[in-house]
């Protein structure tokens, strides 16, 4: 469930931070494992340009291969409030969770925490006047957004992300797509949200 945070001092800066390049087009699904089996991080691999290429939407391709960044309240996971993972468009590999999504009022996804903290990886950028440090996922390297020190608790941490880059896998398909190994997140917070209401 998405939580709302609304520091008012970074909004403005956050919107041109993320707004940078920004292009307006339909984010469309990216590549799916293949059968029912669980993946591990082996299984993900960054396909050929060429095939990036065929694979991807022009702006799935700006955004993750050319460090583009969607339009705000324009894509398809800022106000997505499903449970389930989302994965790199790119390789597959899992990064973030519904469960640490919060709504930053920013007008894309942003979560607290990836999935996994090897999952991702940093650097430093200056793109704009400032700089920003720069998320992309370790296996496929796919640019996927930028993470600020503003967010909420538990981590203070919000992890700025393009819709484009990510593609949502709800928690009824994970099993079904190679993810079956994070179902157990989701029956968890359902079980600690039964015993305190």
């Amino acid at each position: 469930m998405s939580r709302r945070w609304l520091p008012g001092a970074w909004i403005a800066a956050a919107g041109l931070a993320c707004a940078a390049n920004a292009k307006a087009a339909d984010v469309q699904s990216g590549p799916r494992p293949e059968g029912a089996q669980e993946t591990t991080m082996r299984s993900f691999q960054k396909p050929s340009d060429a095939e990036l290429r065929k694979r991807l939407t022009p702006e799935q391709y700006q955004v993750t291969q050319h460090e583009g960044t969607e339009p705000p309240f324009h894509n398809a996971y800022w106000d997505e409030h499903r449970a389930g993972i989302y994965v790199d468009v790119v390789s597959g590999e899992p990064l973030f969770s519904s469960l640490d999504k919060f709504d930053s009022g920013t007008g894309w996804p942003s979560f607290t925490r990836p999935l996994d903290p090897s999952a991702v990886t940093t650097r430093t950028d200056h793109l704009l006047l400032f700089a920003r440090t720069e998320v992309r996922s370790r296996l496929g390297d796919s640019h996927l957004g930028h993470v600020f020190d503003d967010g909420p608790p538990p981590t203070r941490l919000r992890y700025c992300m393009n819709s484009a880059a990510l593609r949502f896998v709800p928690v009824e398909r994970l099993a079904a797509e190679g993810y079956g190994q994070y179902v157990t997140l989701f029956e968890s917070a359902a079980q600690a949200g039964r015993e305190h209401p």
